[in-house]
């Protein structure tokens, strides 16, 4: 028996990752334990996690791999800043004691994390090996195309991997500081979102703008080759030697400054954000199209930050060159640490990988989960008043009696899901028919944008009936965008544009269509999902209707909630109607002491931002 710990840590979103004798055992985000969004520090919850949940010990470890190699990412940053010297001597200095102190001692900083108990052998990967790895080795496929693009790993930028049985041989790369992952960040700074956080803002504005500034992008900004490789024009690009992402130039491109943090959206951001999707959206298809040009593949898989684009995947599954895809559904770095832990396993001890119709990620719920007793010990304590129900069947259906009346449901029920999608248990649930929906969730419980989209759950044996897609569709972790059906659609005035399209009742399910028609779908099966299978069909079976929104069980500013206590203080501290917690469920009107606040107040009390 051969125990692989992987871990990733220091730069972006820390998390580790058990594999027992090729299995994935257990995997989380060290955010989702410490509360602090994208913790970056050594993921010592993660990892003590993982030890316990396959009832073992430090000391028992064969192999503890990391995710990339430190000292080639120096390299890399050494040798920028002596490109742009002197302008970028300020952010040497600030950037070099991280690396003086911990960065460049990893085997120091790995036996601290592991407290000195670990004596074995220390594997460091390439970054986008890792990536690649995480892709393929889970995957269903017994050989594939490997495509990871994201902001940057060591030099590498984007790659091309072949995948076959249990080899992933690297192809080709593109190299810092030419990067999609970060032409992306770059706008997405430039449209006052946060970087390695607001891009899925970006991609969710995109929809009510014009692509008006795409060609200038293209023109301008990029030099695009048909392979899809291509070079940053850095005259407008600043983060190899600032600390913005862009340069003044960019300003006169895009016709002003960057928007200020929660400054007024207009019709300019909306714009820039549908200019830099449609680039993005023509580069990634070309990569996609010289990936089987150059491996002869049938199927393809992702990772890197950029896979984490569904909106992008949705038309390379539709109109690329492949039969299928699949993407790693822990994209960014912290799927680094799986990808690690699974080359180790396949790659270095040479094991072999067994033939499969069907993913081996276990629907990517791999992280805690909390027994009835333990739940009912935690209200307990805090004086909760619940129902308790001993017949699943009769809990199910409770559930989608709620979801059927509007109210608003968070639910934290099995395994913790790994990577930044709820997944169904840690979500917040609610009726996709309501016309109100979507905007009371994303200003009274999510306290977020109002433009932002809500994905649908839908049962997977009825996504055709509601979506553009083939029947039964596998898009369990809703990395995958697929227009509403005609079907379903409404009459709407075409001649509406930006924000105020938000006020258009489009599709018989509104809450989960966005401005463009087109939705984020996770499909429900009974394999993967049986809880909330039996859910979605009590809510069939009551309205008719096989599809609820589904987000995740957060509000703006924090991580998804990992345990009781975090989502019965989210529940209390916002608007959600119901909690259910494993057996139990909870109304709002019926605990002591329930508050209801405001985005403002709860920003101010858990201080967040």
């Amino acid at each position: 028996m051969t125990t692989i710990l992987g871990v990733s840590a220091f730069y972006h979103d820390s998390a580790a990752c058990l594999v027992r004798d090729g299995e994935l055992i257990a995997a989380a985000q060290e955010e989702r334990f410490t509360r602090k969004k994208h913790d970056q520090s050594f993921p010592q919850h993660a990892v003590e996690y993982c030890i316990r949940e396959a009832k073992t010990r430090v000391e028992d470890l064969d192999v503890v791999v990391f995710y990339d190699k430190p000292l080639l990412k120096f390299g890399r940053l050494l040798e920028t800043y002596v490109s742009y010297a002197p302008i970028g001597f300020r952010m040497f200095l600030r950037g070099l004691p991280p690396w003086l102190k911990q960065k460049l001692y990893l085997p120091r900083e790995l036996d601290r994390g592991l407290g000195g108990r670990y004596h074995g052998r220390y594997v460091f990967l390439e970054h986008h090996e890792s990536h690649a790895a995480s892709a393929f080795f889970p995957s269903p496929f017994a050989e594939a195309a490997i495509l990871t693009i994201d902001g940057v790993g060591e030099w590498a930028t984007g790659s091309i991997a072949v995948g076959r049985g249990n080899k992933v041989e690297m192809l080709e790369e593109l190299r810092f500081p030419h990067s999609l992952g970060l032409f992306y960040s770059a706008m997405t700074y430039f449209t006052g979102f946060r970087v390695n956080s607001g891009e899925y803002k970006l991609m969710g504005l995109a929809p009510y703008g014009k692509p008006v500034f795409a060609e200038k992008m293209q023109r301008e900004l990029i030099d695009l080759r048909e392979d899809g490789s291509f070079r940053l024009n850095m005259d407008y690009f600043a983060y190899c030697y600032d600390d913005v992402m862009t340069s003044k130039k960019m300003e006169q491109l895009l016709g002003g400054p960057p928007r200020q943090a929660e400054g007024r959206l207009t019709q300019r951001e909306m714009d820039i954000a549908a200019s830099t999707q449609k680039v993005t959206e023509e580069i990634v298809m070309r990569m996609a199209r010289h990936a089987h040009e150059l491996t002869g593949k049938r199927h393809l898989v992702l990772a890197g930050g950029v896979a984490l684009n569904c909106v992008a995947n949705g038309k390379l599954l539709r109109e690329g060159p492949f039969e299928d895809i699949w993407i790693q559904p822990a994209a960014g770095d912290a799927g680094g640490a799986l990808g690690a832990a699974l080359f180790v396993w396949h790659q270095l001890l040479d094991k072999p990988r067994p033939e499969r119709t069907a993913d081996s990620q276990k629907g990517s719920l791999l992280g805690p989960s909390y027994s009835n007793e333990e739940v009912r010990a935690f209200l307990a304590s805090v004086g909760a008043v619940y129902e308790y129900h001993t017949d699943d069947a009769e809990l199910y259906e409770r559930v989608a009696e709620l979801l059927a009346s509007e109210k608003v449901v968070g639910q934290l029920a099995g395994r913790m899901e790994f990577g930044p999608r709820a997944l169904c248990n840690r979500s917040i649930l609610g009726d996709a028919r309501s016309r109100e929906m979507q905007t009371t969730m994303n200003l009274k419980i999510k306290f977020r944008e109002s433009f932002r989209p809500f994905a649908p759950a839908v049962l997977r044996d009825h996504v055709h009936e509601y979506f553009d897609t083939p029947p039964e569709l596998d898009s369990p972790y809703m990395l995958l965008v697929a227009p509403v059906r005609d079907d379903q659609l409404l009459e709407v005035d075409p001649t509406v544009e930006g924000i105020d399209k938000l006020k258009q009742i489009r599709s018989t399910v509104p809450a989960i269509t966005h401005v463009d028609n087109s939705a984020r779908i996770q499909t429900i099966d009974r394999e993967r999902h049986p809880r909330m299978y039996a859910i979605l069909e009590a809510f069939r079976r009551r309205t008719g209707c096989p599809v609820v929104i589904n987000t995740s069980f957060n509000v703006r500013g924090e991580p998804i909630v990992c345990t009781p206590a975090d989502a019965y203080r989210c529940f209390m501290a916002t608007n959600v109607d119901v909690l259910v917690l494993e057996s139990f469920v909870l109304l709002k009107d019926q605990q002591p002491n329930a508050t209801r606040l405001d985005q403002a107040e709860y920003l101010a009390e858990f201080a967040l931002d």
